[in-house]
């Protein structure tokens, strides 16, 4: 492989699907995705707190230099593909094994507007919220920021637990990318972020039933565990 990320970080298995991440909410998304779809892949823990996703080999992969990212060497036509953004890596994996998501155009658009929702809506809140209620902003004298974040991380929980209220699974085909981009994120916002009670979680059972089902998937179990270690 002559991409510069390799000189970096080496593929022992150069045939496979390389993935680069960090066990975050946006990195165990593509964890969970090649677990669930079969694919064989190595992955690379780019160590986030350390900067890594900053080293010139990382940003020659991904110019904005975030997890997560692959480089599969045996992309479209059988051309290598590198790749970022943790949404167009599900579209691009859900495309390249026909999996997770419906080949009926109706259903394909609706699945990508709940991905698109996940990444437009609740990632950034959760994430807000989780750096003024857990990290560095807890200590902000003002709480007025992190109140914001509280009731727009609770009303888009309402929206999905509204949304789940007569279905099993984001979409009601099944199981799809949706509910893999939001499995993390929701997961990290009552876990890693203690957020449970300041978002009032315990209100929402459509969305803990969802939790709960997705988290006892096997692939999800592995995918979670990708780049832990």
């Amino acid at each position: 492989m002559t991409h510069p990320v390799f000189a970096r970080w080496p593929a022992q298995h150069p045939d496979r699907l390389q993935l680069f991440s960090a066990p975050t909410p946006n990195g165990v998304k593509v964890g969970i995705m090649l677990e669930e779809c079969g694919l064989a892949y190595e992955a690379h823990r780019i160590d986030i707190m350390a900067n890594e996703s900053h080293d010139p080999a990382f940003v020659a992969l991904n110019p904005n230099g975030k997890i997560p990212a692959i480089y599969d060497p045996v992309g479209p036509n059988g051309k290598p593909l590198a790749l970022f953004e943790s949404g167009a890596i599900l579209l691009y994996l859900a495309d390249k094994t026909g999996q997770f998501i419906a080949a009926d155009p109706n259903l394909r658009y609706e699945t990508i507007q709940w991905l698109m929702w996940q990444m437009a809506g609740v990632g950034p809140m959760f994430g807000q919220l989780g750096f003024f209620h857990k990290f560095a902003g807890k200590d902000y004298e003002d709480k007025r920021p992190r109140d914001r974040y509280a009731a727009e991380s609770a009303r888009l929980l309402g929206v999905l637990n509204d949304r789940l209220a007569d279905r099993e699974w984001i979409i009601d085909e099944g199981y799809s990318v949706a509910d893999i981009a939001l499995l993390g994120w929701v997961q990290n916002l009552i876990g890693f972020y203690d957020a449970a009670e300041i978002v009032g979680f315990e209100r929402f059972a459509h969305v803990q039933r969802w939790l709960e089902h997705g988290l006892a998937r096997p692939g999800v179990q592995r995918g979670l565990e990708v780049t832990a270690a």
